[in-house]
C-alpha cells in the first residue's frame, strides 16, 4: 500500500468536495480528492440542472460536476477515483486509508453527501432522472401542470407535496398508513390544498412508462379483504422518505446528530476534531441543494486555510 502526505484531504467530491478543491488549490495547499463511490454525488444522476447560478440556460447534472471538477484539476488539485473505507482522526496527521492509499492528512475535509432512500423498486433506478426524483425543489419545475405522486408521511413529504402543488395540475401524496406522521400545522396545510389527494394505506409496488414515467402501480389496504390494485397515471414520481447521510466510516470520531449528520460548529464547518471541517449535504439536513453545498466546500477551504496557517 502507498503511503502519500497532504496538507488537505477532500473526502468525497460533488459541488462541496470540488468547490473545496478549487479554494484550497487556488490558496495553494494542494488538496488530495478521494472522489468516492459516486464521483460528481448525486447530481451525475440528474438530467437537468436550471437552478445552479452561472448557467442560463440549464445544464445537466454529470455537465455541472464535469464542469467544477475540471476547474479544480485546472488549479492544480490532485482528484482520485477511489473510496475512503477507513479513517484515524485520534492524533495528527490524520489517517485515512483507501484500497490503494495510506494517506497521511493535516487537515481533512469531509464531503460524502447523503443519499436518498428509496423504495427499493427496481423501476425506480429505471426512471431515475426519467420521472423518478428525490428533490422536489431541483426538479418540480418540469412538472408545472402536470399530475405528480410523493411518497412519504412525514413533514419532508408534505413539505414536498406542498411545493409541488404550486406548479403541477395535481399531486398525490402516497401514505403507506392511515394517518400522516407529519407535524399537526403540515398536515392541515396538505388537507386544506384542494390540488393536493392524500392516499392513505396505500404503497407504490411499480411504475410504468414507454420512455418516462407515465403512471404508478397501487395497492391500497395490502392484506387485508378490501385490498385493491389500481394504476394512477402520473407524469412525476417523487420519494420524501428521507435521506441517509454517508457518515458511517466517520462515527468513531466525528459527534453526529440524531440522524447521522455530521455536527458543526455555528455557522461555519468545523466539527469536533481540530482540523476535520465537513460541508455539503453530509453535514445538511435541511436545504441539501448544489448552490448551498458549493457554498459549504467554500467556507469549509477556508476554515481549512486559516487552520493550517495557525499551525505554521
Amino acid at each position: 500500500m502507498e503511503t502519500i502526505k497532504t496538507r488537505c484531504l477532500i473526502i468525497g467530491s460533488g459541488p462541496a468536495g470540488y468547490t473545496a478543491a478549487i479554494y484550497t488549490s487556488r490558496a495553494n495547499i494542494g488538496p488530495l480528492v478521494i472522489e468516492g463511490y459516486q464521483p460528481g454525488g448525486q447530481l451525475t444522476i440528474t438530467t437537468d440542472v436550471e437552478n445552479f447560478p452561472g448557467y442560463p440556460e440549464g445544464v445537466s447534472g454529470p455537465q455541472l460536476m464535469d464542469d467544477l471538477r475540471a476547474q479544480a484539476v485546472r488549479f492544480g488539485a490532485d482528484i482520485r477515483s477511489d473510496y475512503v473505507s477507513e479513517v484515524d482522526f485520534s492524533s495528527r496527521p490524520f489517517i485515512a486509508r483507501t484500497e490503494k492509499l495510506e494517506i497521511l492528512a493535516d487537515s481533512v475535509i469531509i464531503c460524502t453527501g447523503a443519499s436518498a432512500k428509496y423504495l427499493g423498486l427496481d423501476d425506480e433506478k429505471k426512471y431515475n432522472g426519467l420521472g423518478v426524483s428525490a428533490c422536489a425543489t431541483c426538479d418540480g419545475f418540469f412538472y408545472r401542470g402536470k399530475k405528480v405522486a410523493v411518497v412519504g408521511g412525514g413533514d419532508t413529504a408534505c413539505e414536498e407535496a406542498l411545493y409541488l402543488s404550486n406548479l403541477a395540475s395535481e399531486v398525490y401524496l402516497i401514505v403507506r398508513k392511515d394517518h400522516l406522521r407529519a407535524s399537526k400545522v403540515m398536515q392541515h396545510r396538505v388537507l386544506d390544498k384542494e390540488n393536493i389527494h392524500v392516499l392513505f394505506n396505500t404503497n407504490t409496488v411499480g411504475l410504468y412508462g414507454a420512455e418516462f414515467v407515465e403512471g404508478a402501480h397501487l395497492v391500497e389496504h395490502v392484506g387485508t379483504d378490501n385490498e385493491r390494485r389500481y394504476d394512477l397515471p402520473i407524469d412525476g414520481f417523487f420519494l420524501a422518505i428521507g435521506h441517509k447521510p454517508n457518515t458511517e466510516v466517520f462515527g468513531e470520531f466525528i459527534t453526529l446528530d440524531h440522524t447521522g449528520y455530521i455536527k458543526v460548529e455555528g455557522a461555519g464547518t468545523a466539527t469536533n476534531i481540530h482540523g476535520v471541517f465537513a460541508a455539503g449535504d453530509v453535514a445538511d439536513p435541511t436545504y441539501r441543494q448544489a448552490v448551498t453545498a458549493a457554498g459549504m466546500g467554500c467556507k469549509a477551504a477556508l476554515d481549512v486555510e486559516r487552520f493550517l496557517s495557525e499551525q505554521a
